[in-house]
């Protein structure tokens, strides 16, 4: 058994995650499929990465400077990350979030130290977007600086140069396909682009939940939504500066049942207990995996991203009043007798 000298600082523990054979996913789609366990950072999220290097990034520009205060409107996991990181380094963390996220989400970010500041969800053109608060409040309180995590481009540049390596080293430099969903854009464009960089061959697809822009826009060009998701963070309708350049080579629309039933099958036969998004992402695997298999790539390796636990959506995905009131299905060991 191997054992990794300590890390210097618990920033180090950010990346690096195990990359898993889904054995359920794998036989779906009759190639070999890999979820990166992204719950396996400190703030249980791929955004830990994300929230590292535009903190980072801002140092060296010199935009934040000791007792400084990082601003992010965000669904919850990066101004977790944020708040991890910040606190790490010795600044203060206000987040702003819209009010129909999980309870679980507002409770963490409450319990790391963050000022927290709830709104309602609201289209990107509202003013009263998310979003344009976080940026507004970082224009007016000294000393403090916005992540910005949409069109931030530190965001991807920490999937090009960390999540992409590493699954090519995991994979020993066979990847056939790499599929996941959008919020920001960076995971999937920084890590479409990292691949691409190694192998311009490596197919990359976009994995969209109904309700989001995206699906039309790669298919047809036309920036246009279809239908309704309760997956959180995930889902689109601009074109980021995080998407733009994006290689995306293939795209499918999954919807919130399909994702569920893969959220419970995953947990049900692998143990992994994940959220709407990771089971959105399988999905979008298993897709990509059959289109490569069709063409007679019997042998092919897809890999994803599962993004965060389930452990933050247990008031909502784990909880059978909530499914019932959403018309999703209830987990077989949910139901009342």
């Amino acid at each position: 058994m191997n054992i990794t000298q300590p890390f210097g600082s618990t920033l180090e523990l950010i990346g690096n995650t195990p990359l898993v054979l889904l054995k359920g996913a794998s036989a779906a789609a009759g190639c070999e499929i890999y979820g990166k366990c992204e719950f396996a950072n400190p703030g249980s999220s791929v955004k830990d990465r994300a929230a590292l290097y535009m903190i980072r990034d801002a140092e060296v520009r010199g935009e934040l400077k000791s007792g400084g205060t990082v601003i992010e409107g965000t669904a919850g996991n990066t101004g977790i990350g944020i708040a991890l990181v910040a606190n790490a380094l010795g600044y203060k963390t206000i987040i702003v979030m819209p009010d129909n996220q999980s309870k679980e989400k507002m409770d963490t970010l409450r319990a790391l130290g963050a000022e927290l500041m709830l709104v309602p969800p609201t289209k990107y053109a509202d003013p009263n977007h998310f979003q344009h608060v976080s940026r507004r409040m970082a224009e007016e309180i000294d000393g403090a600086i916005w992540a910005g995590q949409f069109d931030n481009t530190a965001n991807r540049k920490a999937h090009i140069e960390g999540t992409a390596p590493e699954l090519w080293e995991q994979l020993g430099g066979k990847i056939d396909g790499f599929t996941c969903a959008a919020g920001t854009g960076g995971t999937i464009a920084g890590v479409g682009m990292g691949l691409k960089a190694f192998d311009e061959n490596v197919r990359i697809a976009l994995t969209d939940p109904h309700g989001a822009a995206l699906y039309n826009y790669f298919a047809h060009g036309e920036l246009k939504a279809e239908g309704s998701s309760v997956a959180e963070g995930i889902g689109q309708g601009r074109i980021t500066a995080n998407l733009e350049g994006a290689p995306i080579d293939d795209q499918f629309r999954i919807s919130d049942e399909e994702g569920m039933q893969w959220v419970e099958q995953l947990l049900r036969e692998e143990g992994l207990c994940l959220g709407l998004s990771s089971g959105i992402n399988v999905a979008g695997a298993i897709e990509l995996g059959k289109r490569l298999v069709g063409e007679g790539r019997k042998e092919a390796r897809v890999a994803t991203i599962l993004c965060d636990t389930g452990f933050r959506y247990l008031s909502t995905l784990y909880n059978a009043d909530w499914l019932a009131e959403k018309g999703l299905p209830i987990f077989g060991w949910l139901k009342a007798d």
